[in-house]
């Protein structure tokens, strides 16, 4: 960080789809922040994402990027299965660091790279956005505010229409259990678990059912859960990813009361309880790690803790293996 000016300049490895909008330009609206260098194994399209997203250096070798004097900070945005890797390199040249959700493909490496950050004390943060997003502050609002009572029991339900890429048999790292055994469950059930995690505390007990009803690709394609968390709260969760029509609802219920929203879709919030029923439309921002971002230059500047860190990802990294059987 230039220590004048206050500025911290990132490099980003691996500017695949979610650094085009989700997450580079969020990275480039935050003030203070400022993208100085790309990586990509491809060369080409390291150097078409620079010159794209006005950004000065790319490289293609990842070392490069990380032992560069002018980069105080590394964004790692690559598949799960190749965050331990990287991980452990950015810790050892003890940049902070942020890493793309989930933060590994399993608890076990979870542990390895939060221990290295841990280690040297740098901070290490996990892009679990839905923390720091304005809707869900909301809901969080209305649970630490006592406007349900106390809370009872969560359950969410998610499930999409196979994909034709699903059914072309086109190669997809998401579907690839080597990468993620849980297929779409560790993609996206991963957001609303570390959400719900971040709602209610952290989860004591959990047991799942997982299995492949399509047979269309190597990683799991249904998953069905049930968990404790800490405070007493029951949870339940069910994700189809071949089912006839797309659905995301979460429902909190609480001893006077009710919160409904969704974890994907731009759904209102709606409250319901004994006073009234209050329904809420907060949109998300363009730039959806907006925010996320912004935290993390606070907690950098010592102004704030950031809600999402490498224990907290890990946590939830447990609770998906759990409910998986990969552990």
């Amino acid at each position: 960080m230039n220590k004048s000016t206050k500025v911290i300049r990132w490099g980003i490895i691996g500017c695949g789809n979610v650094t085009e909008v989700k997450s580079g330009p969020a990275y480039q609206k935050t003030e203070g922040f400022t993208i100085e260098a790309v990586m990509r194994r491809d060369a080409t399209k390291a150097a078409d994402y620079a010159k794209r997203h006005g950004i000065a250096k790319h490289y293609s070798n990842a070392d490069d990027l990380i032992n560069d004097p002018e980069i105080d900070a590394i964004y790692i945005a690559t598949p799960p299965d190749t965050h331990k890797y990287y991980g452990l390199k950015v810790a050892a040249s003890g940049k902070p660091c942020c890493i793309e959700k989930p933060l590994a493909p399993n608890y076990q490496d979870c542990l390895a790279i939060t221990e290295a950050f841990e280690q040297k004390n740098i901070p290490l943060f996990v892009a679990y956005y839905r923390r720091s997003l304005p809707r869900f502050q909301q809901v969080k609002t209305w649970i630490d505010t006592n406007q349900i009572g106390e809370v009872r029991h969560i359950r969410w339900h998610l499930s999409k229409p196979t994909s034709n890429q699903d059914l072309s048999g086109d190669y997809n790292w998401r579907t690839d259990a080597t990468i993620a055994t849980g297929g779409y469950f560790d993609d996206l059930a991963s957001h609303g678990l570390d959400l719900f995690i971040y709602l209610l505390g952290n989860i004591k007990d959990v047991n799942g059912i997982s299995t492949n009803q399509q047979g269309l690709y190597s990683a799991k394609d249904a998953v069905s859960a049930c968990w404790l968390h800490e405070s007493g709260i029951t949870g339940t969760g069910s994700w189809n990813f071949g089912s006839s029509m797309r659905e995301d609802k979460v429902e909190i219920y609480g001893s006077k009361g009710k919160i409904t929203f969704s974890v994907f879709e731009n759904d209102p919030l709606i409250l319901t309880n004994d006073m009234e029923q209050k329904i809420l439309n907060i949109e998300h921002p363009e730039n959806i790690q907006l925010y996320h971002a912004q935290l993390i230059r606070e907690h950098l500047l010592g102004n704030t803790t950031h809600p999402s860190t490498g224990i907290t990802g890990a946590h939830t990294n447990w609770v998906m293996d759990k409910i998986i059987g990969n552990i």
